[in-house]
């Protein structure tokens, strides 16, 4: 497992490597699975070897708000905190596709934090990333009017994806920004006339 682990965590040292196969878990999940849920004490830090995770918050009625996506290579580092300080969990997780995780025992966080640079460094640097990404969402809904926070949303996904065809529903990225339906499909249907996107009956096409 040793080649596999370094190829998705190449800044991981081999003792750590070697660490991580030693004491962790190694588990998969479906597309639609929930692995984390909103006040639910959290016991693992979670690593992502491939497949793709949705991060988001959810309100009393249900709604979500997206935050970001995990992705090979990535760990949480929301529950990161979480699982540092014996908090419960203040986010959902959701499987958007098949994902196969590295589960590592809170304890085993502390010590390594300790023991081993190359984990040290992978932990702040994943507070450092999502910190700034959680920035940018905040400027997004605090700064911008909707057309531009749609923009926004649709570019971060491509981002993650890596494609520029996205398959979200009009109601699921009226639910993620907080608004109804009817106005994500209006404005949708402006941009398509700006000629930035292309409307498809089961994706979203972006052109720019």
């Amino acid at each position: 497992m040793l080649d596999p682990i370094k190829k998705i965590f190449p800044s991981f040292s081999n003792e750590l490597v070697k660490d991580i196969e030693a004491n962790a878990s190694f588990q998969s999940f479906k597309a639609g699975d929930i692995i984390m849920r909103t006040g639910q004490y959290i016991k693992n830090t979670v690593l992502v070897i491939s497949g793709k995770i949705k991060i988001y918050r959810e309100d009393e009625n249900g709604g979500e708000f997206f935050m970001y996506y995990l992705q090979p290579g990535q760990a949480c580092a929301i529950s990161m905190i979480c699982a540092t300080k014996n908090e419960k969990s203040q986010i959902m997780a959701k499987v958007v596709e098949d994902v196969e995780l590295i589960m590592i025992p809170l304890p085993l966080m502390d010590k390594w934090m300790m023991q081993h640079r190359s984990w040290y460094e992978f932990v702040i640097g994943s507070y450092r990333s999502r910190f700034e990404e959680v920035l940018e969402v905040i400027d997004s809904i605090a700064f911008r009017a909707m057309d531009e926070r749609l923009e926004f949303y649709l570019k971060r996904h491509a981002d993650a994806c890596g494609c520029k065809e996205l398959k979200l529903s009009h109601q699921e990225i009226a639910s993620e920004l907080n608004t109804s339906r009817e106005v994500i499909s209006r404005l949708l249907k402006k941009m398509e006339q700006r000629k930035l996107v292309t409307l498809h009956r089961n994706n979203i096409e972006l052109l720019k």
